[in-house]
This record gives structure tokens, sequence and C-alpha cells, in this order.
């Protein structure tokens, strides 16, 4: 892991993972980008529930299926469809086509792994693969438990940190949390942790159910960074669900599906210069810094951006986002 020539604040890292143009700071920017993204619609959805880049519009354009409307300052552009399986369809035979065209960086990243586009009713409009959501603009949605431990001389808990593998397509070698993945079509927050958690680091299922706490979510809007295969113009609206877990004693954190090289429990002093040095995926930083406020690390006497980061940690996104069904059952 190298580390960067300097040293980054907690508002630059904060900055880093968000920053597509924020209206009540930056309007002409944000404007600017959303004359120049295509709004992505569903008929008989009123919200937009994305945004498109010309360069994957003029793809579109000539794949049957979608529809396009050039008229006004906002463009938009809608998948034809009657229900979610009609326009699942229409999306999984266009991404297909483009992934065999060899048009897009991004589409080599194809994992077999669909995500759902909610509507403002909390409907799933249509799922998308993985690979191809960043295309279309959509919300996506992941998860992240972090395990951690209070160890001995130390008022702040230590947090088991991962190391991602070299082999991965992105963010490879870069730290991450005990476990964070995605939520995929027809699962709820809870079953995507505890999947994630046997998957990454082989914690038992019953153990995460019995254990680890729900800790509300973070939101961010970004562009593909420099370290993520594909077509950096692509945009990315994302919500984290966010849960922790204190490890029992006899915990013993194993990789399990290739993904992740190591585990090492790294006290708070230790995560602070790692971030400072950018060893961290970019999105990790924001859940350390949600930890450190819920735990105290980072509070008004500590951290001058204090306001800001708290507000940014759970920005307001422009699209409909899932709804989470209150009484629902989990497993």
């Amino acid at each position: 892991m190298s580390k960067s020539t300097s040293l980054r604040s907690n508002l630059d890292l904060v900055n880093e993972a968000d920053d597509f143009p924020i209206p009540q700071r930056n309007l002409e920017g944000w404007l600017n980008s959303r004359r120049l993204y295509y709004h992505l619609r569903v008929d008989n959805v009123e919200s937009p529930v994305g945004i498109v880049h010309p360069k994957v519009v003029e793809a579109l354009r000539h794949i049957s299926g979608w529809r396009l409307d050039e008229e006004g300052d906002f463009k938009s552009i809608t998948v034809v469809g009657d229900d979610e399986a009609s326009r699942s369809k229409v999306v999984a035979l266009t991404f297909s086509q483009l992934r065999d065209g060899g048009g897009f960086e991004v589409l080599s990243r194809w994992r077999d792994e669909l995500k759902p586009i909610f509507g403002p009713d909390n409907v799933v409009l249509f799922s998308v693969e993985r690979a191809a959501a960043s295309m279309l603009g959509i919300v996506q949605y992941g998860i992240h438990l972090s395990v951690y431990s209070y160890t001995t001389g130390n008022k702040f808990p230590s947090i088991w940190i991962s190391k991602r593998s070299a082999t991965t397509a992105n963010y490879s070698g870069m730290l991450d949390d005990t476990v964070a993945g995605g939520y995929r079509t027809g699962e709820d927050p809870h079953q995507a942790v505890v999947r994630e958690a046997d998957e990454d680091a082989s914690i038992p299922a019953e153990l995460v159910r019995a254990s680890a706490r729900s800790c509300g979510t973070i939101s961010y809007f970004h562009y593909l960074d420099k370290y993520v295969t594909g077509e950096k113009y692509l945009v990315q609206p994302e919500v984290e669900y966010m849960y922790e877990m204190e490890a029992p004693h006899d915990l013993v954190l194993r990789p399990n599906d290739g993904e992740v090289e190591w585990f090492q429990l790294w006290d708070v002093e230790k995560i602070k210069s790692g971030l400072a040095d950018g060893l961290f995926k970019p999105s990790y930083a924001l859940v350390l810094l949600d930890f450190f406020v819920r735990h105290g690390v980072l509070d008004t006497m500590t951290e001058p951006d204090y306001i800001e980061i708290c507000s940014r940690l759970r920005r307001t996104l422009e699209f409909p986002t899932r709804k989470d069904v209150a009484g629902q059952e989990e497993s």
C-alpha cells in the first residue's frame, strides 16, 4: 500500500467520496451536470430514477426498448415496459448486447448479480446487472459491518480492518471494513449482512443475526474514481446500511471468498493515520468517520469541520430510495 504525498483532512475524505456537485453549495455546477446528463425515467413514474451520460445514451439510442425525449433543458431517456419483468428484460438484453460489443470498460466487471431500482412507492421498477448500474446512474445499496473490540488501555474501540485482495477488480490492495458488500435484488439489508459476513470473514450466521446492531445509513453521490475499472464520467448515488458488532473473545476472522487478503485489529490512532495517508477505500473512509462520531472519537472539540462532516455523511439524494417496511421479518 503506497502512501499519498499529502495528508488528507477528514473533510478531504468526505469530498473525495462525495464529489458530484451539491446544489446547495454549487448550484451552477449542479445545473451544468444535470443539463449534460439525461434523466432516467420509467413510464408512469413521476420522479427520475437516475441520470445517464450522453455517451451511454448514444449507445442506447440504437437499441429497442428505450425512448428518448430531447426537448428542453432537461433531456430524458425512458426504459419501456409495463411491469418489473418486462423492464428488467429490456435492461438485461441491452447490457448483454453492449458487453458483447466491448464498447464500455465498466462492463468488464460483469458479476451476474442484480441490483434493484426502487420507485417512489417502494416497488422494484426493474433490476440491472451490478456492473452496468453506474451506466444508468441509479441509486445503489450496500452494507457495512464493523466488528470491533476493546483492548487494554484504550478508551475507544479498535476495529477489525480488512485488506482487499490484489486480484479484486476494484480498490485492489486498499483497506476496507471488516465486512462490506452489495445489496441484491430480493434481499433485505440484514440478510445481506449475514451473507457477506460469511463470504468475507467466515463469521457464523447465527452470531451475526444475534449480535449485529443496525446503526442507520450513510449516503453520498460520486463519479467513478481512479481506483475503479470503467468510464470516469459515470456516476453512482449510493446508500450504505451500517451495522456494528462487538467481537466475542473467541471470534476468528478468516478470508473466505478470495476478495480479502487479511484481517488486522487496528486502534483509533492507527486508523486515523491510515485515513490521512489515503490507505482506505474512499467510501469506507465515510464509514469510519460515522463510526468515530457514534463512539465519540470525533466531536465538536476534536474536529473543526464536525457539523459539515456530519451533514455530508447523509446526503439527500435526488432519486427515490428504498423504504424499509416496519415489522418485516428478517432472517
